[in-house]
């Protein structure tokens, strides 16, 4: 990943993540603003109610005092004839103006009952008279056909009430329908619900929200503080003050605001943030690939500069601009490039001398034994007469030394050509094995050591025959020169690889001494030989990896050195030229 890519890469996480930790503390400190209104908006709203109630039921109890003090009514109650009992009462009850109106006999037994609530029935107001009166409760809440009173009851005396003869009980009650609920509410401002027990009698709130709030338990719906109610997608925050304490079921109030309209603004305050946010990621991003050029593009040309020299490329032009810290850098980088490209010279000129002086003295070494040998025959032939057999001898003897120095210059010229081009073609390995060694079994004495081909499966492959018939020439004469007289023996065996066709070459020689392990294919090594310049294994190894593969000493030691490489397939191999030149 370039610089300038995690420059811009960090500066959109971190502006996401600023925005995103804004956007959230800022929900977060509305969210608990926006609740503790709530709260106290709550509060205030049961607060108002609880004053308003009060107010109406003191309106109310006193009408029910005054209508308990009424002459005709007290005329009325000394019929007990409940006909004409609820023939009049339905004049006192227009004139109270209430939803409910209750005349009961002395004994408790509801002679009229006047209500604008269709369902209500006079069983229903006998039912609460019964459980009223013999509590002595004269505040009371009674409900009957889906209709809920606040009732007041006072009983009627004729005469006073310590001395007076009791002629019975007037109630009188208003009903708390969704006309009182939406009173209640535009005065809370809030949503309202009345519920007896758990059933809505009356509410500001949709009839699909009515039933979920009738099946939350009264206990969880904040009866001491508000809690979060769900009712359908909509959120609330609820309150619940009981109406009837200590009755059974209780009648209660309900106060709820919607959480959700509350917050509504909230969504208009993400859509700000994250565009202030995302505003400020792009211009920030502009601004950092302004800056952040600044600082790369030295950078990427000194990079480029590093590139370069590891391409050997000393001229690649490096452009220092000011004097900051990538100047500096840059500057320091070239004296070392400059520095670099003296020593390399230096080295190669060194290492050139090394060479041919390693090159002279090696030579100059192995042909000397031969040119003594040639010089002393030649001096014998010339300076004496000898018979026949005698020359014959001296004869062979120069021209073994003459093979001799031959073998060695081919070896040097082997070498010197190794920058040829390869010319890899489809072939069995194995036809050029076979080649290798009767090449090798030609020399007289090498002529007895068997030499055994073991070939696991096919040995097809492509390569450049000429030079592979090199290698494993090579191969065979250092084996040959290491194997012991009489009962030497090498082995070569090929199998097929996933990695291509893999090459062993064992022998049961005395192994390779330690001293040169590590210097095994470098050029000019060799150790105990009588001929050649310790070039051989230099050209194996080259071959091989310009085939693609590579050589190594898989074992060796007193029993024997196996040397392994491997013949990459034909797919992998493409013509190469020899990066060594001579």
């Amino acid at each position: 990943m370039r610089l300038r890519t995690k420059f811009l890469l960090s500066l959109v996480a971190i502006s996401a993540s600023l925005t995103w930790v804004t956007l959230l503390i800022v929900r977060q400190r509305v969210q608990v603003q926006v609740r503790e209104g709530i709260f106290e908006s709550l509060r205030d709203s049961v607060s108002t109610f609880q004053r308003f109630q009060q107010d109406r039921e003191r309106i109310l109890a006193g009408s029910t005092a005054l209508m308990a003090d009424v002459p005709p009514i007290r005329s009325l109650m000394t019929s007990e004839d409940e006909a004409t009992i609820q023939d009049a009462s339905v004049a006192f009850w227009h004139q109270i103006g209430s939803g409910l109106f209750v005349l009961a006999d002395r004994t408790g037994k509801v002679m009229a009952l006047d209500t604008d609530a269709p369902g209500f029935r006079r069983g229903d107001a006998q039912k609460g008279l019964n459980l009223s009166v013999p509590q002595g409760r004269m505040r009371d809440w009674w409900f009957g056909g889906g209709h809920l009173f606040e009732v007041f009851l006072h009983p009627i005396y004729f005469g006073s009430p310590t001395t007076g003869t009791l002629l019975g009980t007037v109630v009188v009650g208003d009903e708390i329908d969704d006309r009182v609920a939406a009173e209640v509410s535009q005065i809370a401002s809030s949503q309202v619900a009345f519920r007896y027990g758990n059933a809505v009698v009356a509410s500001t709130l949709p009839l699909r929200q009515r039933a979920v709030l009738a099946a939350q338990p009264l206990a969880g719906l904040g009866a001491t503080a508000p809690v979060d109610v769900r009712l359908g997608p909509e959120r609330f925050l609820a309150s619940s003050v009981e109406l009837s304490p200590g009755s059974v079921p209780t009648v209660s109030l309900t106060v709820l605001k919607s959480y959700d309209e509350a917050t509504s603004f909230l969504r208009s305050l993400n859509r700000w943030i994250l565009s202030v946010g995302f505003a400020a990621v792009v211009a920030g991003t502009i601004l950092v690939f302004l800056i952040s050029t600044t600082f790369t593009r030295p950078l990427a040309d000194l990079v480029e500069g590093v590139r370069a020299l590891e391409k050997s490329d000393f001229a690649y032009p490096l452009k220092v601009r000011g004097a900051d810290e990538v100047s500096e850098l840059t500057r320091a980088f070239d004296r070392m490039r400059r520095t670099l490209e003296e020593t390399q010279q230096e080295l190669l000129r060194t290492e050139r001398l090394a060479t041919i002086g390693r090159m002279a003295s090696t030579i100059s070494h192995d042909l000397r034994h031969p040119l003594t040998v040639i010089l002393a025959y030649a001096e014998f032939l010339a300076e004496r007469p000898l018979a026949d057999p005698e020359r014959q001898e001296l004869y062979r003897e120069i021209r073994l030394a003459v093979d001799r120095m031959t073998e060695q210059i081919s070896s040097l010229l082997n070498f010197s050509k190794q920058g040829e081009v390869l010319r890899p073609v489809e072939g069995c390995l194995e036809e050029v094995i076979g080649e290798a060694i009767q090449s090798v079994h030609a020399r007289p004495e090498f002529h007895d050591i068997p030499i055994a081909l073991i070939s696991e499966g096919s040995t097809e492959a492509r390569f450049d025959p000429r030079k592979m018939e090199l290698v494993f020439h090579n191969l065979l004469l250092n084996a040959c020169e290491a194997v012991p007289r009489g009962s030497g023996r090498i082995e070569i065996t090929t199998r097929r690889t996933p990695h291509g066709l893999e090459v062993r070459v064992a022998d049961n020689g005395r192994g390779i001494p330690e001293e040169i392990r590590d210097r095994l294919f470098h050029p000019f090594v060799s150790c105990g030989k009588q001929n050649g310049f310790g070039l051989g294994l230099t050209i194996v190894q080259k071959i091989i990896r310009d085939h693609g593969g590579d050589i190594h000493v898989e074992s060796t030691g007193a029993s024997g050195t196996v040397f392994c490489f491997t013949v990459p397939h034909s797919s992998r191999l493409q013509p190469v030229e020899s990066d060594i030149r001579h």
